[in-house]
């Protein structure tokens, strides 16, 4: 296909009007668990600062299972959206199920792992032994959610891939309301129901992920969606689809879990300092994960697209593509960077912490503020190397700035005890690395043979 104007319906175009269409879906799917994390916060820090300092150490441990999730996802959305490039429909269900059946697989080892090996780590890792068994009785909950946020993250992959994203709001704004509800009435103990503090929270995000789950399919199935991907049609297990699917997808997984146990081993240091800085670096991982929704969703978005062109026969348009995301990504960061320094005391008074609290976390927020706009360029041309089928080159760009970041941290925090806005500053060192193999290796046009 020569152009971009006699594009089918499961191939996309390069214009803005394209990459919004695919995006804002996209960052109001990313948004919704966000204020899920903010809303258990919020409630917690009603209940005291060592709940809202421990919840720091639990969310970034199921975070690690969640982006393990997540690469499975992203691997498997280049390469739906490849097949759409390609409109090829037909091959989309097999791709699709054969995902939903690795994910279990990767739920179960998750599941296990928190059992039998995450009191060990913890132990080990944890200064404060009430921290431990407190975060241990948090997470045995937690984890019965990784199923339901596996196949809810496949749903992500089936959507974006083949340019229906509008569908991903609804079944996330279930989950916001089931979410929100249940923190509200299980955590303080409102409605009748039993008043469970820190670990209500972890009852009510297992049950909200089970019920926007539920809702995302009933949306599809009444789309059509269900029906004309065949996606219950029983097709046999396929060790090619399972083959190229790992394939594209482990060095991603591995990519993203790596950078979130770097992500705990940071956390970890920061509760050595105390728990008020816990808290503040808890608050920190909100606001970056909230206002980089964006950056995020347009990430995905040249994901998507970059592979959906190449499917096309479009290489020669893909830098066209990814530098236009790059302008875009780097202009909302812009404005996410000027409201967080103009806004600071508002938006941390949230947390219903004391004003040292807030003195203390104001530096800290600047420092975010800035990794932000590192971030927002970074992972638009990371997210376009996924889309070339080159995941290998991923994992090298992280691992290189895993590497960086926690020497930086383990000298910084560990060694020299400097204060934790210095420990954030490790953020813009992580965002430069990833950057910088990763836009070299989009222009130097090594990608553009590359068959999956």
């Amino acid at each position: 296909m020569s152009n971009t104007n006699t594009t089918s319906g499961l191939q996309v175009g390069i214009h803005n009007r394209q990459i919004f269409t695919i995006a804002l879906p996209i960052a109001a799917s990313m948004v919704v668990p966000q204020i899920n994390f903010i809303t258990n916060n919020i409630f917690l820090g009603g209940v005291g600062e060592q709940s809202l300092a421990i919840a720091g150490i639990t969310g970034v441990y199921y975070l690690i299972f969640a982006v393990i999730g997540g690469g499975l996802n992203n691997g498997l959305q280049s390469l739906i959206a490849r097949r759409a490039g390609e409109n090829r429909p037909e091959a989309i269900g097999g791709l699709f199920q054969q995902g939903v059946r690795i994910a279990l697989g990767l739920a179960l080892m998750g599941i296990l792992i928190t059992y039998l090996i995450a009191p060990t780590v913890l132990r080990f890792s944890l200064s404060n032994e009430k921290h431990v068994s407190i975060a241990l009785r948090f997470l045995y909950i937690r984890i019965w959610g990784l199923p339901f946020l596996y196949i809810y993250q496949m749903r992500n992959a089936l959507l974006v891939g083949i340019n229906q994203s509008r569908f991903l709001v609804i079944g996330t704004l279930a989950e916001t309301i089931i979410n929100i509800t249940l923190d509200y009435s299980l955590i303080n103990g409102h409605w009748g129901l039993p008043k469970m503090g820190f670990d209500g929270a972890a009852v009510a995000s297992v049950i909200a992920e089970a019920g926007g789950l539920v809702v995302i399919f009933a949306v599809m199935r009444n789309n059509g969606i269900i029906r004309k991907l065949q996606l219950f049609k029983k097709i046999p297990y396929s060790t090619a689809t399972n083959k190229l699917i790992l394939q594209q997808s482990a060095p991603l997984i591995l990519q993203y879990a790596l950078s979130i146990v770097a992500w705990e081993f940071f956390y970890i240091l920061i509760e050595h300092h105390g728990e008020r800085e816990l808290a503040i670096s808890n608050a920190m991982r909100n606001i970056f994960g909230l206002f980089g929704c964006v950056t995020w969703s347009l990430a995905a978005t040249s994901n998507a697209m970059v592979s959906n062109i190449i499917g096309q026969g479009l290489q020669n348009r893909v830098i066209e593509l990814v530098w236009k995301i790059a302008r875009l990504s780097l202009g909302f960061a812009l404005i996410i960077f000027i409201v967080l320094n103009i806004f600071p005391t508002t938006l941390l008074k949230v947390y219903g912490q004391s004003e040292d609290f807030i003195k203390t976390a104001i530096p800290v927020v600047r420092i975010v503020s800035g990794a932000l706009l590192l971030q927002s360029i970074a992972t638009v041309w990371l997210n376009a190397v996924v889309g070339t089928g080159y995941t290998r080159i991923n994992l090298f760009s992280e691992s290189l700035a895993i590497i960086c970041y926690c020497i930086y941290v383990y000298i910084v925090l560990e060694k020299m005890h400097l204060s934790i806005r210095w420990g954030w500053v490790s953020e813009w060192l992580y965002w430069l690395v990833i950057f910088i193999p990763s836009f070299w290796f989009m222009m130097s046009g090594k990608w553009k043979n590359k068959r999956i």
